[in-house]
């Protein structure tokens, strides 16, 4: 392997190396999977119209929540406070500088996001009788979904912190179209009870296919009744999350390499100025 996937690669561990050696950054993942575990723990009912138990539903929407989360809330976050840090500036001097930067970005993220997902599996499993695939069919079914889903919003995530703003107005930007997606998109209860126009609305999204498609891997046949076509639509699962990959590619490296050529000294020396003003870094002596 050589070029610009090798440079990524290398980049891309490194960089997972320095998060497995942050307890603060590791908290924070792990805070997510432990708030699923307590919500699934405290619901007792079953899914509407069928038997099986709510919180194999809320899990497995869990599920597909973290892996949009890691993709289209925590990279841009991400991607943007590197950019302040002049990371696109240094960039424009090196050759495949944007691809290798995307490859390493996708790497730390699909490690990230499975790990935290394997981690809410396994627990629920042991902690709180969640579901898990009942056979061969469902573990390829919960590959190719969880592929799939990351492909859909890790480079749209890419895409979206390439034109944010700073890091504080990015996470405000962000989180608010993301918790709507999380009330709409069948994550906490059945998406059968939403109005229908917003089940059309949550339908123009990749959450709503991912939690759909993780639901058909890690719930029994009969949980089919609480979908909104009665059935998993899992030939529409791929062709959907495909589609969204498609397009975050597509958007991802033009969106970058603009970035990167919008970047210059003069205006990372004034963002430093304007940070340190308003005390988010101490100001150079």
């Amino acid at each position: 392997m050589t070029g610009h996937p090798r440079a990524g690669l290398r980049r891309g561990l490194i960089e997972l190396g320095h998060l497995l050696h942050n307890p603060k950054e590791l908290a924070g993942h792990l805070s997510n999977v432990v708030i699923a575990l307590v919500i699934a723990g405290y619901i007792g009912d079953e899914v509407p119209g069928t038997r099986t138990p709510m919180s194999h539903l809320v899990l497995a929407g869990f599920a597909a929540y973290l892996l949009f989360q890691t993709g289209l809330v925590n990279l841009p976050q991400m991607l943007v406070t590197e950019r302040e840090e002049g990371a696109l500036l240094r960039l424009r001097a090196t050759p495949g500088g944007i691809p290798a930067y995307l490859i390493a970005k996708c790497l730390l993220i699909v490690a990230t996001a499975t790990g935290t997902l394997v981690l809410l599996l396994a627990a629920g499993a042991l902690l709180v009788d969640g579901p898990l695939p009942h056979g061969p069919g469902d573990w390829l079914t919960l590959l190719w979904v969880t592929a799939l889903g990351l492909l859909a919003v890790v480079p749209l995530g890419a895409a979206i912190g390439a034109v944010l703003p700073n890091p504080r107005e990015a996470l405000a930007l962000i989180m608010l179209p993301t918790m709507g997606l999380l009330v709409t998109s069948g994550i906490m209860f059945p998406i059968t009870s939403l109005p229908g126009p917003v089940q059309q609305v949550s339908a123009l999204f990749p959450l709503k296919w991912t939690a759909q498609g993780l639901r058909a891997a890690l719930l029994p046949d009969g949980a089919r009744a609480a979908e909104a076509a009665g059935s998993w639509e899992l030939p529409l699962v791929a062709g959907v999350l495909a589609a969204w990959a498609v397009a975050g590619f597509l958007l991802a490296v033009p969106l970058l390499r603009r970035a990167a050529r919008r970047e210059s000294g003069s205006r990372l020396s004034a963002r430093r100025r304007r940070a340190a003003a308003n005390g988010a870094v101490p100001a150079e002596g």
